[in-house]
């Protein structure tokens, strides 16, 4: 099946790519994956064909893609299995476009037990908690990016953004390629794309998969 989506988010998964975008005509979330599990794409297969060569895909971009199947996960409803073939580029949209995408969720996946920052699994397995949609596009005033000390963990510093959303407080993981490297800062009037991610010791974490 073949299917032009905007994208939204090319964000970083165990070192490669997690792609999610939008059906440009339903404005239904899909997120293109390498297996029924849910599997991060390689560099080969994020890439799109256009005039001028073959180039990593980026927001806001229109791709043109081939999809095998529809393989849902109760986490992750939207994901859709790729083919091998090629994706193409269909052009872009503008960012003031963006809102014509945009999601408006009361909040952004409260369990009513958790931190705001994840989602209890066993509630998705029991289907206590039902995920109609892991993927959002939001709207925020304000969105302060900062880097997280964890040394007491062991772990490395974690790129963080805290944001407002409903009057609700939100500090989550930000998996932007583009935020890679920055200096602690606040950033004013910003679409966000926010995705739950795969289990991980009992939780699906929410992560800033895009700052836009």
């Amino acid at each position: 099946m073949i299917k032009t989506i905007v994208i939204f988010a090319n964000s970083v998964k165990h070192n490669q790519h997690c792609v999610a975008g939008k059906d440009i005509i339903t404005k239904e979330w899909i997120r293109p994956v390498g297996d029924k599990n849910g599997c991060e794409l390689r560099d080969k297969q994020t890439k799109y064909q256009n005039p001028y060569g073959k180039f990593l895909v980026k927001p806001l971009q229109k791709i043109i893609i081939d999809f095998l199947d529809k393989a849902p996960l109760k986490q992750q409803p939207e994901n859709y299995i790729i083919s091998n073939n090629i994706w193409q580029q269909n052009y872009k949209i503008e960012r003031e476009n963006i809102k014509f995408f945009l999601d408006y969720p009361n909040n952004l996946w409260l369990d009513g037990i958790s931190y705001n920052d994840r989602v209890n699994y066993k509630l998705i397995q029991s289907e206590n908690i039902i995920i109609n949609q892991s993927l959002y596009l939001i709207e925020v005033e304000k969105i302060h990016i900062y880097w997280k000390n964890r040394s007491n963990f062991r772990e490395n510093s974690q790129r963080r953004g805290f944001f407002k959303y409903n009057n609700i407080s939100y500090d989550l993981p930000i998996t932007d390629p583009n935020f890679k490297n920055f200096q602690e800062q606040d950033l004013e009037n910003k679409f966000l794309c926010i995705s739950l991610g795969e289990e991980y010791k009992g939780y699906c974490y929410k992560l800033i998969a895009s700052i836009l």
